[in-house]
């Protein structure tokens, strides 16, 4: 292979993103063929076809042009995010989807990528300084105006990617500590108070040390205590005047061993699944658990529990060790490129898949409540792989261009 190839085209990331989506065929045809669902296997195919001819797109779209259309383009998905929910179809509960004959697309997949593109376009510009009020809750603004469309569907698993991508993108465009904390803190706060006093203890305890660390000035340093203070008092009046069905729900998302044999379910049989599969596995197609459909829909969000069980530890951690390498490139892209929309973009497009592989992967081994997020390149769906072809595209994109101010 020449110089100038090696040079500019990121060969190895392409067949990384190749062979994750070769993972994925392969485990979607192990998990429905013999089944009523073995079409979807020939349906993930096509749409794979459809993504690289997206994958190459993206690879050779003009930086300088998408960061001039990025704004039309958001603005464009935003009105197809309202359109859903006034003429959608309504899947699993929520009302997500467009259908065009037996075809459904959904358009908060590829509304992350335009959220992404967007905001990595306002905060690119070099009158744009995250230490200013206006400006960071204008890219706030960017970002919160497509999760409250998505939340109203509602789809709460897909609305917590957004802030995936955001709290990384604001830090990489220079934001201060303290702003990533007052951001992080409230949030990790209030999930604790619902474990019980003591660990919403230990929450302002080790807020308390982080205030300590950081040297603010009195003033700061006590608003960021009494807003995680308050977040996880507010949560917990809230949940005490919530119905008792409403609070076994939200009991059973944190912990699905309250109800093994709803909500819990998936999370229990994912579990018995990778953990059957030993070193090396039960063989390709030999998995009882996936193959007895024990996991309901396991080509989908549950993905991982097929070449977990089938291949084993090693499989497992071949697939681990694809994502790893991913999330490494696309973190040195970000760092290497001198376009700051593009560094942004990669540090965007590579957070997107960071929160998804970590997020997907903790459900599946019981590490992370149930929140219907999918497996990048590996899980069944049309919409989904698109958006990440085309994001993987960006992304070589990016290396391509990454000399290029």
């Amino acid at each position: 292979m020449s110089d100038i190839v090696k040079q500019y085209f990121d060969y190895k990331l392409l067949l990384t993103f190749i062979a994750l989506l070769a993972i994925g065929l392969v485990s979607i045809y192990s998990s429905t063929v013999g089944t009523q669902q073995y079409l979807n296997f020939y349906r993930q195919l096509a749409w794979g076809a459809i993504g690289l001819i997206l994958l190459l797109i993206g690879m050779f779209i003009p930086l300088k042009e998408l960061e001039r259309s990025s704004y039309v383009i958001y603005f464009a998905s935003l009105v197809l995010l309202g359109l859903v929910l006034i003429i959608g179809h309504s899947v699993n509960g929520a009302k997500s989807w467009f259908g065009f004959g037996g075809i459904g697309i959904q358009p908060s997949e590829f509304v992350k990528f335009t959220t992404i593109i967007a905001a990595a376009s306002y905060l690119g510009k070099q009158t744009t300084s995250i230490t200013n009020l206006k400006n960071i809750l204008t890219v706030t603004s960017i970002v919160i105006l497509p999760v409250i469309l998505i939340i109203l569907q509602p789809d709460l698993g897909t609305a917590i990617t957004y802030f995936g991508f955001f709290i990384p993108l604001i830090y990489w465009s220079g934001s201060s500590n303290v702003l990533i904390i007052a951001i992080i803190s409230p949030v990790v706060t209030a999930v604790l108070s619902f474990l019980g006093t003591p660990y919403f203890i230990i929450a302002l305890i080790l807020v308390a040390v982080l205030i300590f660390l950081l040297k603010e000035d009195l003033f700061t340093s006590a608003v960021l205590f009494g807003i995680n203070i308050f977040s996880g008092v507010v949560i917990q009046l809230i949940y005490n005047r919530l119905p008792i069905h409403q609070q076994k729900r939200i009991l059973t998302f944190l912990d699905p061993s309250v109800d093994p044999l709803g909500a819990g379910y998936n999370i229990i049989q994912s579990k018995v699944a990778i953990g059957s599969g030993g070193l090396f596995g039960k063989g390709f197609m030999q998995g009882s658990q996936t193959r007895l459909s024990f996991i309901p829909k396991q080509w989908t969000d549950f993905i991982f529990c097929v070449p977990g069980e089938e291949f084993g530890f090693i499989g497992a951690i071949i697939i681990l060790g694809l994502f790893a390498y991913l999330l490494y490139r696309g973190l040195w892209i970000a760092s290497v490129t001198r376009n700051r929309f593009g560094s942004l973009v990669a540090i965007g497009i590579t957070s997107l898949f960071a929160i998804h592989i970590f997020a997907n992967i903790g459900m599946v081994i019981g590490l992370m409540p149930v929140i219907g997020i999918p497996l990048p390149f590996l899980s069944y769906g049309g919409s989904s792989l698109c958006s990440y072809m085309l994001m993987a595209g960006l992304l070589l994109n990016v290396h391509i261009n990454r000399k290029l101010y």
